[in-house]
Protein backbone atom coordinates (compact mmCIF):
# COMPACT_ATOMS: atom_id res chain seq x y z
CA UNK A 1 0.00 0.00 0.00
CA UNK A 2 1.91 3.18 -1.15
CA UNK A 3 0.11 6.57 -0.69
CA UNK A 4 -2.68 8.23 1.57
CA UNK A 5 -4.67 5.54 4.00
CA UNK A 6 -8.24 6.99 5.47
CA UNK A 7 -8.90 10.13 6.73
CA UNK A 8 -7.26 11.42 10.05
CA UNK A 9 -5.35 8.30 10.03
CA UNK A 10 -1.99 8.78 12.45
CA UNK A 11 1.03 8.03 10.45
CA UNK A 12 2.39 6.61 13.16
CA UNK A 13 0.26 3.73 13.23
CA UNK A 14 0.60 0.56 10.74
CA UNK A 15 -1.91 0.11 8.27
CA UNK A 16 -3.55 -3.29 8.94
CA UNK A 17 -2.89 -6.65 7.00
CA UNK A 18 -0.52 -4.95 4.08
CA UNK A 19 2.67 -6.69 3.84
CA UNK A 20 4.63 -3.83 2.57
CA UNK A 21 3.33 -0.42 2.91
CA UNK A 22 4.56 3.05 2.65
CA UNK A 23 1.70 5.72 4.33
CA UNK A 24 2.09 9.36 3.69
CA UNK A 25 0.53 12.23 5.99
CA UNK A 26 -1.08 14.22 3.59
CA UNK A 27 1.12 16.66 1.66
CA UNK A 28 3.15 17.25 -1.60
CA UNK A 29 6.95 17.76 -0.80
CA UNK A 30 8.99 16.51 2.28
CA UNK A 31 6.13 14.43 4.05
CA UNK A 32 5.79 12.13 6.72
CA UNK A 33 5.98 8.54 6.31
CA UNK A 34 5.66 5.29 7.47
CA UNK A 35 7.62 2.76 5.80
CA UNK A 36 6.81 -0.80 7.14
CA UNK A 37 7.01 0.53 10.65
CA UNK A 38 9.78 3.31 10.26
CA UNK A 39 8.54 7.01 10.51
CA UNK A 40 10.44 9.20 9.04
CA UNK A 41 10.36 12.29 6.85
CA UNK A 42 11.21 11.58 3.27
CA UNK A 43 12.14 14.10 0.88
CA UNK A 44 10.58 14.83 -2.48
CA UNK A 45 7.64 15.11 -4.60
CA UNK A 46 4.83 13.04 -3.00
CA UNK A 47 3.61 11.74 -6.12
CA UNK A 48 7.26 10.84 -7.64
CA UNK A 49 7.42 8.84 -4.31
CA UNK A 50 4.06 6.74 -4.46
CA UNK A 51 5.70 6.16 -8.03
CA UNK A 52 8.93 4.69 -7.32
CA UNK A 53 7.48 2.48 -4.33
CA UNK A 54 5.31 0.95 -6.45
CA UNK A 55 7.29 0.12 -9.34
CA UNK A 56 10.11 -1.31 -7.13
CA UNK A 57 6.98 -3.58 -5.80
CA UNK A 58 6.45 -4.55 -9.04
CA UNK A 59 9.38 -5.45 -9.94
CA UNK A 60 9.38 -7.70 -6.82
CA UNK A 61 6.22 -9.02 -7.45
CA UNK A 62 7.63 -9.97 -11.47
CA UNK A 63 9.78 -12.96 -9.78
CA UNK A 64 7.15 -13.95 -7.17
CA UNK A 65 4.98 -16.50 -8.01
CA UNK A 66 2.24 -15.30 -5.79
CA UNK A 67 -0.66 -12.97 -7.10
CA UNK A 68 -0.33 -9.82 -5.39
CA UNK A 69 -2.40 -6.68 -4.63
CA UNK A 70 -1.04 -3.13 -4.81
CA UNK A 71 -3.28 -0.24 -3.77
CA UNK A 72 -2.03 2.86 -5.03
CA UNK A 73 -3.19 6.80 -3.48
CA UNK A 74 -0.97 9.48 -4.44
CA UNK A 75 -2.34 12.60 -2.78
CA UNK A 76 -3.38 14.76 -5.95
CA UNK A 77 -5.30 16.60 -6.49
CA UNK A 78 -6.29 17.50 -3.08
CA UNK A 79 -5.50 20.97 -2.38
CA UNK A 80 -3.58 23.02 -2.02
CA UNK A 81 -3.37 21.16 -5.68
CA UNK A 82 0.54 21.68 -6.12
CA UNK A 83 2.15 20.47 -9.33
CA UNK A 84 5.61 19.12 -9.96
CA UNK A 85 7.66 21.92 -10.69
CA UNK A 86 7.52 20.63 -14.74
CA UNK A 87 3.87 21.21 -14.95
CA UNK A 88 3.71 24.56 -12.69
CA UNK A 89 3.20 26.08 -15.43
CA UNK A 90 2.06 23.89 -18.03
CA UNK A 91 -1.28 24.67 -19.94
CA UNK A 92 -4.55 22.91 -19.36
CA UNK A 93 -7.59 22.47 -21.76
CA UNK A 94 -9.58 25.07 -21.92
CA UNK A 95 -12.98 24.91 -19.98
CA UNK A 96 -16.34 27.59 -20.54
CA UNK A 97 -17.99 26.00 -17.43
CA UNK A 98 -21.06 23.66 -17.45
CA UNK A 99 -24.77 25.19 -16.87
CA UNK A 100 -24.70 24.62 -12.96
CA UNK A 101 -21.96 27.52 -12.63
CA UNK A 102 -23.87 30.36 -14.19
CA UNK A 103 -26.93 29.44 -12.48
CA UNK A 104 -28.41 32.93 -11.54
CA UNK A 105 -31.49 31.64 -9.86
CA UNK A 106 -30.59 29.67 -6.47
CA UNK A 107 -33.99 30.60 -5.05
CA UNK A 108 -35.04 26.62 -5.04
CA UNK A 109 -31.71 25.80 -3.31
CA UNK A 110 -30.90 25.17 0.42
CA UNK A 111 -29.47 28.25 2.10
CA UNK A 112 -25.75 26.73 1.96
CA UNK A 113 -26.06 26.61 -1.84
CA UNK A 114 -28.31 29.98 -2.04
CA UNK A 115 -25.25 31.84 -0.04
CA UNK A 116 -22.55 30.37 -2.94
CA UNK A 117 -20.53 33.03 -4.39
CA UNK A 118 -17.84 31.43 -6.28
CA UNK A 119 -17.52 32.60 -10.17
CA UNK A 120 -16.52 30.61 -13.11
CA UNK A 121 -12.88 32.43 -12.54
CA UNK A 122 -12.74 31.08 -9.55
CA UNK A 123 -13.71 27.33 -10.53
CA UNK A 124 -10.96 27.81 -13.79
CA UNK A 125 -8.47 28.47 -11.38
CA UNK A 126 -8.40 25.21 -9.10
CA UNK A 127 -9.23 23.24 -12.11
CA UNK A 128 -6.26 24.43 -13.57
CA UNK A 129 -4.20 23.68 -10.32
CA UNK A 130 -5.80 19.91 -10.42
CA UNK A 131 -5.17 18.86 -13.61
CA UNK A 132 -1.39 20.59 -13.05
CA UNK A 133 -1.07 18.17 -9.83
CA UNK A 134 -2.82 15.03 -12.03
CA UNK A 135 -0.04 15.06 -14.69
CA UNK A 136 2.48 13.63 -12.36
CA UNK A 137 -0.08 11.12 -11.46
CA UNK A 138 -0.70 10.45 -15.28
CA UNK A 139 3.16 9.65 -15.87
CA UNK A 140 2.71 7.36 -12.73
CA UNK A 141 -0.17 5.29 -14.22
CA UNK A 142 1.32 5.02 -17.65
CA UNK A 143 4.40 3.54 -16.15
CA UNK A 144 2.69 1.16 -14.13
CA UNK A 145 1.53 0.08 -17.39
CA UNK A 146 4.68 -0.28 -19.11
CA UNK A 147 5.96 -1.83 -16.41
CA UNK A 148 3.25 -4.12 -16.78
CA UNK A 149 3.71 -5.20 -19.91
CA UNK A 150 7.72 -5.67 -19.24
CA UNK A 151 6.99 -8.16 -16.53
CA UNK A 152 4.45 -9.98 -19.09
CA UNK A 153 1.59 -9.52 -16.25
CA UNK A 154 -0.01 -7.08 -17.88
CA UNK A 155 -2.71 -9.42 -19.49
CA UNK A 156 -3.96 -10.89 -16.15
CA UNK A 157 -3.74 -7.98 -13.75
CA UNK A 158 -6.87 -6.61 -12.78
CA UNK A 159 -6.67 -3.18 -12.99
CA UNK A 160 -9.31 -0.72 -10.92
CA UNK A 161 -8.67 3.11 -11.46
CA UNK A 162 -10.88 5.98 -10.23
CA UNK A 163 -11.34 8.95 -7.69
CA UNK A 164 -12.66 9.62 -4.55
CA UNK A 165 -14.88 12.54 -4.98
CA UNK A 166 -16.30 14.69 -7.50
CA UNK A 167 -15.32 18.27 -7.06
CA UNK A 168 -17.94 21.72 -8.21
CA UNK A 169 -15.38 23.99 -10.12
CA UNK A 170 -18.12 26.99 -8.91
CA UNK A 171 -21.05 25.05 -10.07
CA UNK A 172 -24.32 26.27 -8.26
CA UNK A 173 -21.55 28.88 -6.94
CA UNK A 174 -19.58 26.58 -5.01
CA UNK A 175 -16.13 25.42 -5.26
CA UNK A 176 -15.59 22.08 -2.50
CA UNK A 177 -17.39 18.72 -2.60
CA UNK A 178 -19.67 17.58 0.28
CA UNK A 179 -23.05 18.41 -1.94
CA UNK A 180 -25.59 16.16 -2.94
CA UNK A 181 -24.75 17.33 -7.10
CA UNK A 182 -23.77 15.03 -9.42
CA UNK A 183 -20.85 17.02 -9.90
CA UNK A 184 -19.33 16.14 -6.58
CA UNK A 185 -20.66 12.43 -6.07
CA UNK A 186 -19.56 11.48 -9.45
CA UNK A 187 -16.34 9.71 -10.25
CA UNK A 188 -13.99 8.55 -12.81
CA UNK A 189 -14.32 4.22 -12.76
CA UNK A 190 -12.51 2.39 -14.92
CA UNK A 191 -11.02 -1.19 -14.85
CA UNK A 192 -8.96 -2.99 -17.53
CA UNK A 193 -8.39 -6.84 -17.39
CA UNK A 194 -7.58 -8.10 -20.95
CA UNK A 195 -7.74 -11.70 -19.94
CA UNK A 196 -11.09 -11.80 -19.33
CA UNK A 197 -11.67 -9.27 -22.22
CA UNK A 198 -11.77 -5.91 -20.41
CA UNK A 199 -9.71 -3.95 -23.03
CA UNK A 200 -11.96 -3.07 -25.52
CA UNK A 201 -12.71 0.70 -24.72
CA UNK A 202 -16.48 -0.73 -23.82
CA UNK A 203 -18.43 1.92 -21.95
CA UNK A 204 -20.60 -0.19 -19.19
CA UNK A 205 -24.35 1.86 -18.50
CA UNK A 206 -24.46 -0.10 -15.01
CA UNK A 207 -24.55 2.30 -11.59
CA UNK A 208 -21.85 1.23 -10.01
CA UNK A 209 -19.96 2.73 -6.64
CA UNK A 210 -16.78 2.26 -4.81
CA UNK A 211 -18.88 -0.03 -2.56
CA UNK A 212 -18.54 -2.63 -5.52
CA UNK A 213 -14.67 -2.83 -5.73
CA UNK A 214 -14.36 -5.83 -3.10
CA UNK A 215 -16.41 -7.98 -4.33
CA UNK A 216 -15.26 -7.52 -7.39
CA UNK A 217 -11.45 -7.91 -6.43
CA UNK A 218 -13.27 -11.10 -4.20
CA UNK A 219 -14.32 -12.29 -7.38
CA UNK A 220 -11.70 -12.05 -9.64
CA UNK A 221 -9.30 -14.16 -7.19
CA UNK A 222 -11.85 -16.58 -6.52
CA UNK A 223 -12.80 -16.41 -2.94
CA UNK A 224 -15.87 -16.74 -1.54
CA UNK A 225 -16.21 -14.29 1.85
CA UNK A 226 -18.00 -16.01 4.68
CA UNK A 227 -20.01 -12.31 5.10
CA UNK A 228 -22.24 -10.13 3.61
CA UNK A 229 -21.25 -7.67 1.23
CA UNK A 230 -22.65 -4.15 0.22
CA UNK A 231 -21.74 -3.78 -3.36
CA UNK A 232 -21.72 -6.80 -5.72
CA UNK A 233 -19.16 -7.92 -8.25
CA UNK A 234 -18.59 -5.87 -11.45
CA UNK A 235 -17.69 -9.19 -12.86
CA UNK A 236 -21.18 -10.60 -12.59
CA UNK A 237 -24.60 -9.08 -14.72
CA UNK A 238 -25.61 -7.51 -11.45
CA UNK A 239 -27.98 -4.50 -11.97
CA UNK A 240 -28.85 -2.26 -9.58
CA UNK A 241 -31.57 0.78 -9.91
CA UNK A 242 -30.69 2.70 -7.73
CA UNK A 243 -27.56 3.99 -5.16
CA UNK A 244 -27.54 5.67 -1.66
CA UNK A 245 -25.56 8.63 -1.32
CA UNK A 246 -24.93 10.74 2.04
CA UNK A 247 -22.79 12.92 3.36
CA UNK A 248 -22.69 13.17 7.55
CA UNK A 249 -21.59 16.77 8.90
CA UNK A 250 -18.63 16.40 11.16
CA UNK A 251 -19.70 18.33 14.46
CA UNK A 252 -22.96 19.11 15.93
CA UNK A 253 -25.51 19.78 13.55
CA UNK A 254 -25.21 23.77 13.07
CA UNK A 255 -25.02 26.08 10.00
CA UNK A 256 -26.62 26.27 7.04
CA UNK A 257 -24.83 22.88 5.47
CA UNK A 258 -26.83 20.08 7.30
CA UNK A 259 -26.36 16.06 6.75
CA UNK A 260 -27.81 14.37 3.66
CA UNK A 261 -28.80 11.28 2.19
CA UNK A 262 -29.86 10.65 -1.07
CA UNK A 263 -31.44 8.28 -3.52
CA UNK A 264 -29.89 8.31 -7.04
CA UNK A 265 -31.01 6.60 -10.48
CA UNK A 266 -30.28 6.78 -13.52
CA UNK A 267 -32.75 9.13 -14.54
CA UNK A 268 -33.89 10.74 -11.03
CA UNK A 269 -32.36 12.07 -7.36
CA UNK A 270 -34.46 12.58 -4.40
CA UNK A 271 -32.57 14.37 -1.22
CA UNK A 272 -33.25 14.68 2.10
CA UNK A 273 -31.12 17.39 4.74
CA UNK A 274 -31.58 16.08 8.27
CA UNK A 275 -30.44 18.02 11.56
CA UNK A 276 -28.24 15.66 12.50
CA UNK A 277 -24.28 15.57 12.88
CA UNK A 278 -21.80 13.32 13.25
CA UNK A 279 -19.71 14.03 17.25
CA UNK A 280 -16.52 12.26 18.95
CA UNK A 281 -16.50 8.44 17.73
CA UNK A 282 -19.78 8.96 15.21
CA UNK A 283 -22.07 9.75 18.12
CA UNK A 284 -25.01 11.17 16.36
CA UNK A 285 -26.65 14.46 17.59
CA UNK A 286 -29.47 16.55 16.47
CA UNK A 287 -32.91 15.48 16.04
CA UNK A 288 -32.98 14.17 13.12
CA UNK A 289 -35.54 16.28 11.56
CA UNK A 290 -35.74 16.96 7.69
CA UNK A 291 -34.81 20.55 6.94
CA UNK A 292 -34.70 20.73 3.25
CA UNK A 293 -35.97 18.26 0.74
CA UNK A 294 -34.70 18.05 -3.34
CA UNK A 295 -36.32 16.37 -6.42
CA UNK A 296 -34.45 16.30 -10.04
CA UNK A 297 -34.96 14.94 -13.36
CA UNK A 298 -31.65 13.79 -14.46
CA UNK A 299 -33.00 12.70 -17.94
CA UNK A 300 -34.49 16.54 -18.33
CA UNK A 301 -32.35 18.46 -16.38
CA UNK A 302 -28.66 16.70 -15.67
CA UNK A 303 -27.21 19.76 -14.21
CA UNK A 304 -29.62 19.90 -11.58
CA UNK A 305 -30.92 23.11 -12.15
CA UNK A 306 -34.48 22.98 -11.04
CA UNK A 307 -35.60 21.65 -7.68
CA UNK A 308 -39.18 20.24 -8.87
CA UNK A 309 -40.28 20.17 -4.65
CA UNK A 310 -39.73 23.90 -4.57
CA UNK A 311 -43.21 25.12 -4.36
CA UNK A 312 -44.74 21.67 -4.96
CA UNK A 313 -48.09 20.99 -4.51
CA UNK A 314 -49.20 17.13 -2.92
CA UNK A 315 -50.36 16.42 -5.89
CA UNK A 316 -47.23 17.43 -7.46
CA UNK A 317 -45.90 14.91 -4.82
CA UNK A 318 -47.74 12.16 -5.55
CA UNK A 319 -47.43 12.36 -9.42
CA UNK A 320 -43.56 12.26 -8.73
CA UNK A 321 -43.66 9.28 -6.69
CA UNK A 322 -42.07 11.48 -3.69
CA UNK A 323 -43.99 9.18 -0.89
CA UNK A 324 -42.48 6.09 -2.38
CA UNK A 325 -38.82 7.58 -2.97
CA UNK A 326 -38.74 8.77 0.60
CA UNK A 327 -39.72 5.34 1.78
CA UNK A 328 -36.94 3.86 -0.07
CA UNK A 329 -34.19 6.15 1.11
CA UNK A 330 -35.58 5.48 4.80
CA UNK A 331 -35.00 1.88 4.61
CA UNK A 332 -32.22 1.89 2.44
CA UNK A 333 -30.62 4.35 5.58
CA UNK A 334 -31.85 1.67 7.72
CA UNK A 335 -30.38 -0.86 5.77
Amino acid sequence: MFGKYLNSFDVGENPPYFEEFAVMEPGFVDARWNVDGAVRTIKGYTTDIVRDRTLTFLDEAGTDSRPWFAYVTPFASHDPNTPAPAYAEKPVPAWGGRPSVPEADRSDKPPYVKNGRKTLANGQAVRTRQLRSLMSVDDAVQEFKDKLTALDQLDNTLVIYMGDNGYHWADHGRVGKGTPYSVAHEVPFYLSWPARGLNEGATDDRIVANIDIAPTILDAAGIKPGHSQDGSSLLSDFNRDHLLVEWWKQGPPRGDHHTWASYVSKDKQYVEYYDLGAGAEGKVRGTGRVTFRAYYDLAKDPHQLTNKLHRATRQDEQALGIPELAAQLAADRRG
